[in-house]
């Protein structure tokens, strides 16, 4: 589950927008609240909603910004439309707005249900309502709402991250980011940041023990590239770049690489593939997450060189969709496709040990914090975690990557 905060304005155009949506049959007006008489009278235009909220924003002439816009957003459609109604009415009371006129509008043109809030931050007093550390507040409150214990679910995570097998620092680092956490490097610890304040610490020394003890499966080696070498005579294994839509209908941004084969991969065997870059260049490498197995790798030295991963095969006709194409040699190093696909088979047919614990996923909507994977060299597929408020976690602790001392991304 995220929240979202929208872009400021002067006017009340998230009105217009939502109730379009509701024209459209996008959207479902679900609520309008501590309208006044207003709410008594029939056939209600989008305007008049708009001159009740300008008319209580003008009791207060220093806010410039009167309107709050806020996006609650859930992943595909865990929650319903009347339990993200009822979570949004818990927020907005929870972050001072319960008596503040507003409106609920649901909208159902995404793959991931949502609600849009839209209401003055002008109190009925003529005061504004406070704003202060508002991006860190609305987490705090949305958390509280969905029962979520910050520090215990940053523990757990921890735990099971110190349970895969990796060989360096920043492998460790990938584990924890990938799941929405930021890591600042201090002198003998990593501080593990999130909903903008840190939550738990871990020291260098933990974690450089659990490297020592790393040890490289050289079956399961054998394993990926088996299952790779299969995978990618079906799934285009072509490169091609995330764009991410801004809730409220704002402009497309890039937010990493994937692939069919990637997302096959990642789908049926638990192999999360991390694609490296910067600057929104053509990776420059990849890291491969083995949930199943609990183990990460290099991928380029550890298991395909990127140029072999990432261009098709001769002759192949997949069903292409839009994908972005790489102009790299494409170097096989001779290695059978049949090696181990004998042994892999079962795995095929039965992917998953349900019994095996992987990395929690969290909720979220849009997959990837597409500032921090320019800044660190990471990009990441669509996988479908709750990163997005690790843009806002940056607005608020007021730290760049190369304050955090962020460890160097060619290393991985």
């Amino acid at each position: 589950m995220i929240v979202k905060f929208l872009k400021k304005s002067e006017t009340f155009k998230g009105v217009s927008y939502n109730t379009d949506k509701v024209e459209l049959d996008k959207g479902e007006l679900m609520v309008v609240k501590n309208f006044g008489a207003l709410q008594a009278l029939d056939q209600l235009r989008p305007t008049d909603y708009i001159n009740y909220l300008k008319a209580v924003s003008a009791r207060s002439s220093r806010t410039k910004y009167p309107q709050l816009h806020v996006v609650i957003s859930a992943k595909g459609k865990s929650h319903t439309k009347e339990e993200l109604t009822s979570i949004a009415e818990q927020w907005l009371k929870g972050m001072g707005y319960g008596e503040q006129p507003y409106l609920l509008i649901f909208h159902k043109d995404t793959d991931n249900n949502h609600v849009h809030l839209v209401s003055t931050r002008v109190g009925m007093d003529g005061k504004k309502i406070s704003d202060s550390f508002e991006k860190l507040r609305a987490y705090q409150v949305l958390n509280r709402i969905m029962g979520i214990d910050e520090k215990k679910e940053v523990l757990v995570l921890l735990e099971k991250a110190l349970s895969y097998n990796f060989s360096t620092r920043p492998q460790f680092m990938m584990l924890l980011e990938a799941q929405g956490y930021s890591l600042v490097l201090s002198d003998d610890h990593y501080g593990i940041c999130k909903y903008g304040k840190e939550l738990a610490q871990i020291s260098l020394e933990k974690v450089d023990a659990k490297i020592t003890i790393y040890n490289k499966n050289l079956d399961r080696v054998k394993q990926l590239r088996a299952i790779i070498g299969k995978y990618r005579l079906k799934h285009d294994p072509t490169i091609y770049t995330h764009t991410q839509e801004q809730p409220g209908g704002g402009a497309k941004i890039q937010n990493g690489y994937s692939s069919k084969l990637a997302e096959v991969l990642r789908e049926k065997f638990g192999i999360q593939v991390l694609f490296h870059s910067k600057d929104n260049k053509p990776p420059y490498g990849y890291t491969l997450i083995d949930h199943n197995r609990k183990c990460v790798f290099k991928g380029s030295t550890e298991v395909m060189k990127l140029a072999e991963f990432i261009l098709p095969e001769d002759g192949v006709n997949y069903d292409q969709s839009e994908i972005v194409s790489v102009s790299q040699d494409h170097t096989m190093e001779g290695e059978s496709q049949e090696v181990m696909l004998q042994e892999i088979q079962e795995q095929t047919d039965h992917p998953y040990d349900e019994n095996s614990p992987t990395l929690t996923e969290a909720v979220f909507d849009q997959p990837f914090d597409p500032l921090a994977s320019q800044d660190s060299g990471l990009s990441l597929p669509e996988i479908n975690l709750d990163i997005a408020d690790d843009i806002d976690d940056e607005a608020i602790l007021g730290r760049n990557r190369r304050r955090q001392r962020k460890a160097r991304t060619n290393s991985r």
